[in-house]
């Protein structure tokens, strides 16, 4: 069976290993490799150095940037490298920006954990891996070179003895193959490990946080719909049916037969519509959508059981999707506080900066919140990691307890 690698081919008969090309394939690639990291090192220096020479110039700015960015260079010629000791390929795992131009380019890979793991084996590679490679070439060439050029240079030696040596020289180079060889197998295994088993993985995982913004936004779309054809719908009809009652009310004199159950009738309507219009509030809140965040807020505020105050320095609008899920984190911290805490007042806070949404619910309860013993808490936190957001709890017993909650959010 013909080896695909350098180690399968280590595990040959020795006349089959040494008559092969995976010896000297190890060669090459420690040669390049050596080559490579050197010239890496090299201009990875330079732009660190123009970078702090020019810190305060924006070509300062583009030099450590370059600098960040050169593991990718790097990373690409290491997996192109890798198939001379290994007959395989190894995927890119950058994905295409969603935008054109520069700017969208380095965003998008500044953003991906793989250019940080390749500027990672940059680093590596130039500071150590490189001077290995160079250092087991150079001891196999000096090795081999010494012996077997012995009689060139060598004249004050009988030349039998220099013969001799050269001989040996040739054995030892052929001995010494196995080792580097090795060597090589553990270089390419090394590559391989940072450089290749983990990046598809990242490219899924990036493919499912971005199918998961799809469902959130598909999601926050379906539960407009849903409002808008309550509101446009069985909202509508129902206040016509408790209008209708309302004027049937009136005509019949309150002595009929009927004038009860009509005005019953009417009552149920009436309340049927106000659990509607809650309802739709729930859904998907008019103020929400007409007015935003900080309007949205002050209103549950003011439906709250307890007191709450609200500092919301939001000065512009934010995306739907994370001014939604904003309001309902706020509206399940406040039923919360309103259930549980025997809290006399609450605060909301919301700000917006470097792309982030903050939002922090504090109440004066009792503390001794548990995520465990219910759902409501489990859900808020479910609900903002589905936003990619995070939420931090400190809810000690006597409290206070505060719910901070931050969602990106692209400010």
């Amino acid at each position: 069976m013909r080896p695909r690698s350098v180690m399968e081919a280590l595990r040959l008969p020795p006349a089959r290993f040494l008559t092969s090309r995976w010896p000297w394939r190890s060669l090459a690639y420690l040669t390049t490799g050596a080559l490579v990291g050197m010239v890496a090192g090299g201009v990875l220096l330079g732009l660190l150095l123009a970078g702090a020479a020019l810190s305060l110039v924006v070509i300062g700015l583009a030099g450590f940037l370059a600098a960040a960015l050169s593991g990718i260079v790097v990373a690409r010629i290491e997996r192109r490298r890798l198939r001379i000791v290994e007959d395989i390929r190894l995927t890119d795992p950058h994905r295409t920006p969603e935008r054109r131009g520069l700017r969208a380019w380095v965003t998008t890979r500044l953003s991906e954990p793989a250019t940080w793991r390749e500027l990672g084996y940059t680093m590596l590679m130039t500071t150590a891996l490189c001077w290995l490679d160079g250092l087991v070439v150079a001891l196999w060439g000096w090795a081999v070179t010494a012996l077997v050029c012995g009689p060139l240079y060598i004249h004050d030696t009988p030349l039998s003895l220099t013969l001799t040596g050269s001989v040996f020289g040739v054995a030892l180079g052929i001995v010494l193959l196995y080792p580097m060889s090795a060597w090589a197998a553990a270089r390419a295994a090394i590559t391989q490990a940072v450089l290749g088993p983990r990046m598809e993985s990242d490219a899924r995982l990036t493919e499912v946080a971005r199918s998961r913004a799809r469902l959130v936004d598909a999601f926050e779309v379906e539960r407009r719909r849903i409002e808008r054809d309550l509101h446009d719908g069985a909202q509508q009809r129902l206040l016509a049916l408790s209008m209708q009652l309302g004027l049937a009310r009136l005509e019949l004199p309150p002595d009929s037969p009927g004038a009860e159950p009509v005005a019953r009738a009417h009552e149920l309507a009436k309340e049927a519509l106000a659990e509607l219009r809650e309802l739709i509030r729930g859904v998907h809140p008019k103020i929400l959508a007409d007015r935003g965040l900080h309007a949205a807020l002050r209103e549950v505020a003011d439906r709250a059981p307890l007191p709450v105050d609200v500092d919301a320095a939001l000065p512009q609008r934010l995306p739907g999707g994370v001014e939604a899920c904003a309001y309902f984190v706020v509206v399940e911290a406040l039923a919360n506080v309103a259930k549980h805490s025997d809290a006399t007042r609450a605060r909301v806070v919301a700000s917006a900066s470097a792309g982030r949404l903050t939002v922090q619910v504090r109440d004066d309860g009792r503390g001794g919140a548990d995520p465990a013993r219910g759902t409501g808490l489990s859900g808020l936190a479910d609900r903002v990691a589905a936003a990619g957001g995070t939420v931090a709890l400190a809810s000690p017993v006597g409290g206070p307890t505060v719910v901070h909650v931050e969602l990106p959010c692209g400010s």
